[in-house]
């Protein structure tokens, strides 16, 4: 366990209670932990990971301009649906996703776990997506790659983000709760047309 991997760590929770609660401010912590993190995952040459934190940290400031707009221009974007065609859709892209990362892994890199890096990192950014436009479902898909993320860390023996991304799985689950009670609360307000 480095410094960087406990500061990363404790941003990561602080970031992701935060999602939960739908705070804006989760977004630029949100920044911070995942420099951090690439960072780390370049010193143990996990690349897709590295790929992963470079791209949501570009999210991130999508998140948080998302967020911070509203679906309207007036701000407090609500928690939606996506439809069943979103769902496909999206799953599709990300396993094509990672295929093709997987083989770029493989072939131009040494990296340590190509395939099942490159699996968790396309359908993380798809869950990432789903967060920044406030879709339920990005909770259901962070509860299953999380808990592949325990394993997948703990092979590694990086104990410490092996128990984060058990904390982040717990917190997915409050996440996917808190989510779907707000989007209930919406649609009793507004009769909105998701799913």
């Amino acid at each position: 366990m480095t410094t960087l991997e406990l500061i990363a760590s404790a941003l990561g929770v602080l970031s992701v209670w935060l999602t939960v609660r739908q705070n804006p401010l989760c977004w630029p912590i949100g920044l911070v932990m995942v420099t951090l993190y690439a960072w780390f995952f370049f010193e143990v040459r996990l690349y897709s990971q590295v790929l992963l934190n470079g791209v949501f940290a570009a999210m991130q400031v999508y998140g948080w301009w998302q967020w911070t707009r509203g679906s309207n221009g007036e701000g407090g974007r609500p928690v939606v649906g996506a439809t069943a065609r979103e769902v496909g859709a999206g799953l599709a892209v990300a396993a094509l996703g990672s295929v093709g990362l997987g083989l770029l892994m493989a072939t131009v890199t040494e990296a340590a776990y190509p395939w099942p890096d490159a699996t968790l990192t396309a359908f993380s950014l798809l869950a990432q997506l789903w967060m920044a436009l406030k879709r339920w479902q990005c909770w259901v898909l962070w509860i299953v790659v999380d808990t592949l993320y325990v394993v997948f860390f703990a092979f590694q023996e990086y104990w410490l983000t092996a128990g984060l991304y058990g904390l982040f799985t717990l917190l997915a689950v409050m996440g996917l709760r808190e989510w779907r009670q707000a989007r209930a609360a919406v649609h009793d307000h507004a009769a909105p047309a998701d799913s």
